[in-house]
């Protein structure tokens, strides 16, 4: 029997598939993106400190083997650090091989905090927040109803890294549709640039409860991309980058063309594998859409 019982659907990041998830809010605190279905089916709410004690506390025969836990569900990060730091010190010393912390987080509630909470949360153990910035484009993010801006992305990314925390950012391909293309392409890479992220990836917008659905929730129009425009907004992208030392992956599996490697050395071989993909889509060097998913 499973120590816990979870307020699902729960989700996480594809690298924290052997963490142990530990809800501390259900649901999402935002939950007004057009693209994000993830917390539609549930209101937002704290969980009580002391449930999440007893969840801690459920895996204590497992101690020894937890090395990494992921905060759920959307955006704890929206909790107080009077709320955060003493889950951080429970964990810490419930788990003594514990190593790393992880959250979602979003720029609004990155920049909400001040550097001083930031950094008693990294202090804690708090060490790696993924942020969904979707696009650099001022555009499209209102266009998604994003609530954030490139300026705001960029200030909540640099402050969480001035605390001494990694970010892994997202970026979504096809977001923003066949006329935002290529500003979203090149404003999302400017945000990589004047953030240098640990880690980056994209994701491939797919709309599981069908385009029109998707489109009544944008904030403007939208003309959905062919696979080859798609390819052709990721070559955009890659050229536009500017990075040293951030690993990128576009191996979620909602992507066609799996991309790993660090950037910048890997930039000529990327966009060398996005050329190969575009002139022969065909080519088994593709995922099947049967393996692809959100």
């Amino acid at each position: 029997m499973f120590p816990i019982q979870y307020d699902e659907p729960v989700f996480r990041p594809p690298s924290e598939g052997n963490s142990l998830i530990l809800q501390i809010t259900i649901g999402c605190s935002y939950n007004e993106c057009s693209f994000c279905e993830m917390y539609t089916s549930k209101q937002f709410k704290p969980r009580q400190q002391t449930d999440i004690f007893k969840d801690i506390e459920a895996f204590y025969p497992y101690a020894d083997q937890i090395q990494k836990v992921f905060l759920a569900d959307g955006d704890p990060m929206v909790l107080s650090n009077k709320r955060l730091v003493p889950i951080l010190q429970k964990l810490k010393l419930q788990f003594p091989n514990l190593r790393r912390v992880s959250a979602y987080a979003t720029p609004a509630n990155l920049n909400k905090k001040t550097l001083e909470e930031l950094l008693e949360l990294k202090m804690n153990g708090l060490s790696l927040v993924y942020v969904g910035i979707e696009s650099g484009d001022n555009a499209v993010l209102q266009l998604i109803k994003k609530g954030e801006s490139y300026d705001s992305i960029v200030s909540g990314l640099n402050k969480s890294k001035q605390a001494g925390m990694d970010a892994s950012v997202m970026v979504i391909k096809g977001v923003g549709g066949r006329k935002n293309s290529r500003e979203h392409a090149i404003e999302s890479a400017k945000v990589l640039n004047a953030t240098q992220p640990k880690f980056a990836s994209t994701l491939v917008l797919m709309t599981h409860k069908g385009m029109e659905h998707y489109t009544n929730r944008l904030d403007g129009s939208f003309e959905p991309m062919e696979e080859s425009e798609q390819f052709q907004e990721l070559k955009t992208f890659v050229e536009h980058l500017q990075l040293e030392h951030t690993i990128f992956r576009s191996d979620h599996a909602s992507n066609r063309l799996v991309l790993k490697g660090t950037l910048g050395k890997d930039k000529t071989k990327f966009i060398r594998q996005i050329e190969e993909a575009i002139q022969h889509p065909n080519k088994n060097n593709l995922r099947p859409d049967a393996y692809r998913g959100y």
